[in-house]
């Protein structure tokens, strides 16, 4: 049966139910989904290859923070350790022994890393793969799961090779590819990626995420489009189109909807689930400290901070508004307060917001911290 509340009427269909109890319902099954569908990736390589390294900046860290994969020119990973991402616990990298290792052989190597638990491997070397990278290829092909070549250091090779006389970069980096390729007998199509865990942003980390963003189930996708580094605009709108179409479930979970007296369909906002969506999106758009102060520094420009204006994310970045326990934040001050921190929502009643309203604050909340992202992206020359 349809409402008199545009709004109401809107997220409905956006659900695909006919009623406004069916939409509840799907809300709650979007919204758990994007918020606690898991993701595991296996890393694997030999021995100095750069897999510690790769798996602490796709988390959005360097190698000498709090909870870093432990990174050395000698074997530091002697069994499988598990990295979880530092804002997304739903997803967890694995730092797996290279295979053939001294207690890591071939032969048991998928029986002994718990082969199962993950979603996809990421096989990593600096130089050329070895026969063991390819035999535990092959047996990952047999079981018929998802992997991954990437030559890693590839900043290095393009620094040596641009001593040479008449250097072209897209030359030497197609030539590289081709070694790849052709070392990887018995591999069918493999799939290579030259990465630069230096600098995301250059060289194939944007195909393979793009790979990848075709290839794996749906809900993976959205674990892991979620926790990737943002290094270009098109991957931020990739981002931002996932959290658009979530907008409308958290809208319905913020509150109790269905149960809203008519003709006013106003309820008592739980701004903890309003609060969570925004802190979500800010760490996944990379507008935290971390990663502007990262990002900042790797393009030589530390203004990009001062360009942040916008009351959202200034507020998210306060310890006020992110590091409160969920439980106290549903007061009527707080519910103000965030109303407040999108410019033209305004103030709510105390305690009591419209479902017009939550809906209005979350797709305008959502474009301000994209348009934010934007900025600093267009700024730090990653378009």
């Amino acid at each position: 049966m349809a409402s008199q509340n545009p709004e109401i009427n809107e997220v409905i269909q956006a659900s695909g139910e006919s009623t406004l109890e069916g939409a509840t319902r799907r809300a709650e099954k979007q919204v758990d989904e994007l918020v606690h569908v898991s993701l595991s990736v296996a890393v694997t390589g030999e021995t100095g290859a750069g897999k510690s390294t790769f798996i602490n900046v796709i988390r959005g860290l360097d190698d000498g923070d709090n909870d870093a994969a432990e990174t050395g020119v000698t074997e530091t990973t002697t069994e499988p350790t598990s990295y979880k991402h530092p804002s997304m616990e739903n997803v967890e990298f694995w730092d797996l022994p290279g295979i053939g290792s001294p207690n890591f052989k071939a032969k048991n190597y998928l029986k002994q890393v718990q082969f199962d638990r993950y979603d996809f491997f990421i096989i990593i070397s600096s130089e050329r793969f070895r026969e063991n990278d390819i035999k535990l290829a092959k047996k990952i092909q047999k079981r018929k799961k998802l992997f991954y070549f990437v030559r890693s250091k590839i900043d290095n090779d393009i620094r040596d090779e641009a001593q040479r006389e008449q250097f072209n970069e897209e030359e030497t980096l197609s030539k590289i590819r081709r070694n790849c390729e052709e070392n990887l007998k018995g591999i069918e199509n493999p799939k290579v990626f030259l990465i630069s865990s230096m600098n995301l942003s250059k060289f194939d980390f944007g195909k393979l995420v793009a790979t990848l963003m075709t290839e794996l189930p749906e809900l993976k996708r959205q674990a892991l489009l979620q926790s990737v580094p943002v290094s270009s605009l098109a991957l931020l709108e990739e981002k931002v189109r996932m959290f658009k179409k979530a907008v409308w479930a958290v809208a319905l979970l913020s509150g109790g909807v269905a149960a809203a007296p008519v003709p006013g369909l106003s309820f008592a906002c739980d701004t903890s689930i309003l609060l969570s969506f925004f802190t979500r999106c800010y760490y996944s758009f990379g507008l935290d400290d971390k990663s502007l102060d990262k990002l900042s520094k790797r393009v030589n420009k530390p203004h990009l901070k001062s360009l942040i204006t916008s009351p959202l994310v200034l507020g998210l970045a306060s310890k006020s508004a992110v590091r409160l326990q969920l439980s106290a934040l549903a007061g009527s001050a707080l519910v103000k307060n965030l109303c407040k921190l999108v410019p033209g929502v305004g103030n709510a009643a105390a305690g009591v917001i419209s479902f017009t309203l939550t809906f209005t604050l979350l797709k305008r909340g959502l474009k301000d911290l994209a348009d934010s992202a934007r900025t600093m992206l267009r700024e730090a020359g990653l378009e």
